[in-house]
């Protein structure tokens, strides 16, 4: 049989699993032993995981996380009042599939942002899309698109997203132009789509902090109304982190 014809053909149809697990089985002395199907079936196995691979990885450099996270390496043991039973809940992404949202509340460096991640990570693995910004930055991007006519196409790739993080929301006042393209992104995404945002400032204060009473009720009541809240209190985890090296050093 020769080979290198139907590798040529395989690679020209982008099987490129199929064509390495081929590669393979053809060096392995046994491989006879086994049926035409049992051999092609774990051709097609091959094919498809290298796929789902490409397609995760696809996902994860699209979604921009900040930080490399997962939920199975989330700190349970410092005191922060983090509940697994909530986040392991979250972590089988019924939320997403339910267009819910979720909202992390906690001071500086509690790991708020670690765990959005994480979340969003996790949705990834489950095949859904995310895109991790700061809540300024994303606002600054949209302003830029109105002057440059990217807007709406800015606001159409955003409603596309299963899962959006905005991070620091809060942490800076809005101006007119920057809530109503706030609510513009919120609207198009109100019961479609799913959102995590990250905050310093408790819930009740986001109205004062967005700036205009009734501006503030629109986005508010796209936001948290279908939302699960999750709040961490004590100290910074990098303080805390920081202090044990400090220890450790002076133990040795």
């Amino acid at each position: 049989m020769l080979l290198h014809p139907i590798l040529d053909k395989l690679t020209s149809l982008r099987l490129r699993g199929m064509a390495r697990a081929f590669t393979e089985q053809m060096q392995q002395p046994n491989i006879n032993d086994l049926s035409f199907e049992d051999r092609f079936g774990l051709l097609v196995d091959v094919e498809v995981t290298e796929r789902e691979d490409s397609r995760l990885q696809t996902r994860l450099r699209k979604a921009k996380l900040k930080l490399s996270a997962c939920i199975e390496d989330i700190d349970y043991r410092t005191s922060r009042e983090l509940d697994k039973t909530v986040i392991l809940s979250l972590a089988n992404c019924n939320w997403i599939k339910a267009h819910d949202n979720t909202i992390i509340i906690g001071a500086t460096g509690t790991g708020k942002t670690y765990l959005a991640c994480a979340l969003a990570h996790k949705a990834c693995l489950h095949g859904y899309t995310a895109y991790y910004n700061r809540l300024s930055r994303l606002l600054q991007e949209l302003s830029v698109a109105k002057g440059d006519g990217r807007y709406t196409k800015l606001l159409t790739g955003l409603a596309k997203i299963n899962v959006l993080v905005l991070d620091d929301w809060g942490l800076d006042g809005l101006n007119d132009e920057q809530r109503r393209n706030l609510l513009e992104v919120l609207d198009d995404r109100h019961g479609k789509q799913s959102t995590i945002v990250t905050s310093q400032l408790p819930v009740k204060m986001w109205h004062e902090a967005i700036g205009d009473n009734t501006l503030a009720d629109a986005i508010l009541d796209r936001l948290i109304h279908n939302s699960y809240r999750i709040t961490l209190n004590g100290d910074s985890m990098r303080k805390i982190r920081a202090s044990k090296e400090i220890s450790n050093k002076e133990n040795l």
